[in-house]
């Protein structure tokens, strides 16, 4: 799902480079090697489950949007294109360790 990210308010002095969650335990990082929503192109990405589909609905699960965020548009996941074994620096595995 590819949103807009409406509510975001970039800085650059602020957000291009940060700590991820500004966790003292992470590196400073730049904004493009994250996930935080106040970016310089106001675009959002998630892949997300489908959980139905009817005429004028598609409910998925795992969006990381708040709620009513404009949806850009709607891309298919195939593992072709899309890759399943991504390589990411350990810090991130670190950053998500209790995310869920």
């Amino acid at each position: 799902i590819l949103y807009h990210l409406d509510k975001a308010k970039y800085e650059k002095e602020k957000h291009l480079q940060r700590r991820p969650q500004n966790r003292e335990d992470m590196p400073l990082v730049g904004i493009f090697s994250q996930r935080g929503k106040d970016r310089p192109n106001r675009i959002g990405m998630t892949s997300v489950e489908i959980v139905s589909v009817s005429e004028d609905r598609l409910v998925v699960k795992g969006l990381d949007a708040i709620d009513g965020t404009p949806i850009l548009d709607i891309k298919p996941y195939y593992p072709v294109y899309d890759k399943k074994d991504a390589v990411v620096p350990e810090w991130v595995d670190r950053l998500m360790e209790h995310y869920f």
